[in-house]
């Protein structure tokens, strides 16, 4: 077998193993680690290799503790002892394009938002992947979309750019064991796209969540870790509070868990308005 295929393979095993993870322990990442995970970053691909990025790391306790108390009660945020924000920066390539004598309007353009967008989570992907394979964990925190202005005020954001994304790392206390999944063949389309009829959609969720289970804790353990491992970390009352939601509206079934709790349509829907003008705040205007 050729070093290519081994290294293949490994890199598939930890892709297929990574899990988000929630729980810490107190020990700190080496500095030659951290310009690793950076590195990768660095070479993630980029539209047109303009790379309109900028990752502000955080480590210090009190700077970890301010983050977490902004984007809200996830005490991931402030245990992990390294988070980065992951910035799309117009500002960068705005400047670079005047001093060239040239014009670039990114933040009029939703074509260059949506690359740009799309070139900070490849970004952060190769963060996720390589601190994989120094035994790092990781989880995404895309809240921080609600708290753009306050990121901005508080991390000395210029005009132009936009903490899109957060990421928290460290070396896992505990790892989730297995998430759900809907089936590959679900989400893959040959050629075309593959209309499923509502017995397959309805099949698909199924597989992939299993039955709505009356045991609350079991069911949050596949469904909803984060009630679990926040509730771990913090002595509040985020189990009680989460049962108490799940009687109250009267879940049946998975999609209602998701969709009038976990992510209320309502409120998601009602955030438009308050992202938008803090992009406006940015400069963002398309």
């Amino acid at each position: 077998m050729s070093r290519y295929n081994v290294i293949f393979m490994t890199l598939y095993d930890l892709m297929l193993n990574r899990r988000s993870v929630r729980v810490f322990l107190k020990k700190e990442i080496p500095e030659n680690v951290i310009e690793k995970l950076l590195n990768a970053a660095n070479n993630a691909p980029s539209g047109g290799n303009i790379q309109p990025i900028s990752i502000i790391t955080v480590k210090r306790k009190e700077t970890r503790e301010n983050l977490a108390k902004i984007i809200g009660p996830q005490p991931w945020i402030k245990n992990a002892p390294l988070s980065m924000i992951f910035c799309l920066d117009f500002h960068r390539v705005k400047r670079w394009a005047e001093l060239s004598n040239t014009d670039f309007q990114g933040e009029n353009s939703l074509g260059h938002f949506l690359i740009g967008y799309a070139d900070i989570m490849c970004a952060a992907q190769n963060v996720v992947m390589t601190a994989e394979s120094f035994q790092l964990g990781s989880v995404y925190v895309g809240s921080i979309q609600g708290t753009m202005d306050e990121i901005r005020e508080n991390f000395s954001i210029p005009k132009y750019v936009l903490p899109l994304m957060l990421l928290s790392i460290g070396y896992p206390d505990s790892k989730p064991e297995t998430m759900p999944k809907l089936r590959t063949d679900v989400i893959t389309h040959h050629e075309k796209y593959r209309l499923l009829n509502d017995d397959a959609i309805m099949k698909a969720y199924d597989n992939k969540y299993g039955e709505f289970d009356d045991d609350v804790d079991a069911y949050l353990k596949k469904a909803y870790i984060e009630v679990l491992e926040a509730n771990k970390q913090e002595s509040g009352n985020w189990l009680k509070l989460v049962k108490k939601r799940i009687k109250s509206l009267n879940i049946q079934n998975h999609a209602q868990f998701l969709f009038n709790l976990r992510y209320p349509t309502e409120a998601m829907v009602k955030q438009n308005e308050p992202i938008f003008q803090q992009m406006k705040n940015a400069g963002f205007k398309f």
